[in-house]
């Protein structure tokens, strides 16, 4: 049985790599990540793409923004934006300490909501536009956590 839990908040950011990650590089983060996020009670998904990351963070509130702080400081992470913060009721990603799919260049073609440079989100005049693209990119996510378990 799961307990309710209060105080949840989702955080959407992306940031640029300080180098390229290569897939060991990006393994051993992945582990750390979920390591940490265990400990901290954090859920969520990380995109890496063309020295870019997109994370999607969620958990108790005082825990997260402890862990973006953590993030911020990082010399990993250059250039870290929060793209979107919300309160939420439950969690997105329950069962993904930290979940993680490598994206071809066809695969990014078919994801929606996924930008290749992340520029036009970040960059967007419109908020509700970048809003509205990083739901579909989380829902598309979540139906990739029910596939996969």
């Amino acid at each position: 049985m799961t307990l309710p839990e209060n105080n949840l908040l989702s955080i959407v950011y992306s940031s640029s790599a300080a180098h390229p990650f290569t897939d060991e590089d990006l393994g051993a983060l992945l582990v750390l990540c979920r390591e940490n996020n265990a400990r901290f009670q954090l859920t969520g998904m990380l995109l890496y793409r063309e020295g870019r990351f997109l994370q999607v963070l969620e958990g108790p509130e005082d825990a997260l923004r402890h862990r973006m702080s953590v993030i911020a400081a990082d010399p990993r992470h250059l250039e870290v934006r929060i793209l979107l913060q919300e309160t939420i009721d439950r969690r997105y990603f329950p069962d993904w300490t930290m979940g993680y799919e490598p994206v071809s260049d066809r695969m990014a073609d078919e994801i929606p909501g996924y930008r290749s440079t992340l520029s036009d989100v970040e960059d967007d005049d419109d908020p509700q536009r970048s809003v509205r693209a990083l739901r579909e990119l989380i829902r598309w996510f979540q139906d990739r956590a029910v596939q996969l378990r």
